[in-house]
């Protein structure tokens, strides 16, 4: 007679398989049944949850969320940091994650793309020089942070990437924020810095962080503009929800039109969609927002992120309200 198939056989039977190291044969004969009536326990004892299978990956990776969001949202490519470990800091995860994508897309005479941020600036300390380009050039998408305090500029990144990199870099020699579109206008007419942003938009690849206008150096952009109270009322209105180099957008990906966009010497929105293929970096659940907008309206190609963070783009009940206050601030 084969060997009852209760939950106390079945954890017998899946300790001696997996814990004590014993074959099939073996759990067989302490049992006192047959090898393929083993087997077929174990698959049970999986069934019923006694024994859960997790396969960690050495390289850091949640493969099975990667492949998710690549179907849900018709993704490039996807990498999925695990969460941060006991002194592992959770940018520093997904640094490293992105620092291997941009290399296994990074090619000779490739013109590079930079915006800013924390997580690009834990992906540019995560590359060394072991795997060098010739000819590689790293441009900025968005003019410098001179007026942000606290927050890693693009020159400083794209200087820096470049030297572990072996590659050339060019400097917008620009503000990122300006007062009036009179001042970014006359900027623009500079050649110099016309030039700069031309080159940044025949890109071959873009790696960018993803913000939202509620938090962080997208929060103080904001605050540096200095807008009046109608043209405040204005940006809100249309229920910005993220922001890549700058330009914000709504939860489907469209424009947020008007004085901040006119204010920021950056690429445009469209200019920046049409580079072949942009990355883009986050981690943390607040942004889930941001990023569900930059993925809904194509923005980015491919997205480099936290487990935390693709859990919550992948539930059904996120909510992509972005809230609205009732002037310019965060």
């Amino acid at each position: 007679m084969p060997t009852p198939r209760t939950p106390e056989t079945l954890l017998a039977a899946a300790r001696l398989y997996y814990l004590q190291g014993r074959s099939q044969a073996e759990v067989a004969q302490a049992l006192g049944t047959s090898r393929s009536n083993v087997s077929r326990m174990l698959a049970e004892a999986q069934r019923q949850g006694i024994v859960e299978i997790k396969i960690n990956d050495p390289g850091g990776r949640v493969h099975e969320l990667e492949e998710q969001l690549e179907q849900r949202f018709g993704l490039r490519d996807v990498r999925v940091a695990h969460g941060a470990g006991a002194g592992v800091r959770l940018e520093d995860q997904v640094g490293v994650q992105a620092s291997r994508l941009l290399l296994e897309n990074l090619k000779d005479s490739m013109t590079v793309a930079l915006s800013w941020g924390h997580a690009l600036q834990s992906m540019v300390y995560a590359t060394t020089g072991d795997d060098t380009h010739s000819g590689v050039t790293l441009v900025q998408l968005v003019g410098g942070l001179s007026s942000i305090r606290n927050e890693i500029s693009g020159q400083e990144l794209v200087r820096e990437l470049a030297v572990r990199l072996g590659a050339g870099y060019r400097f917008l020699h620009a503000p990122a924020t300006l007062e009036s579109s009179v001042a970014r206008d006359a900027l623009l007419s500079e050649t110099s810095i016309a030039d700069a942003l031309e080159t940044a938009t025949r890109a071959d690849l873009a790696v960018v962080g993803i913000g939202t206008p509620t938090h962080g150096s997208s929060s103080a952009i904001l605050d540096a503009l200095r807008l009046e109270d109608d043209e405040a009322e204005h940006f809100w209105a249309q229920q910005p929800v993220g922001d890549v180099a700058a330009r914000y957008y709504t939860a489907s990906g469209k424009a947020v039109r008007g004085a901040v966009e006119e204010h920021v010497m950056a690429v445009t929105l469209d200019d920046l969609i049409a580079i072949p293929h942009v990355i883009g970096v986050a981690y943390g659940r607040a942004k889930a927002p941001g990023v569900l907008g930059a993925l809904r309206g194509h923005i980015i190609d491919s997205l480099v992120c936290d487990e935390g963070l693709a859990r919550h783009l992948l539930s059904d009940e996120l909510s992509t309200a972005s809230p609205v206050p009732t002037t310019g601030g965060a």
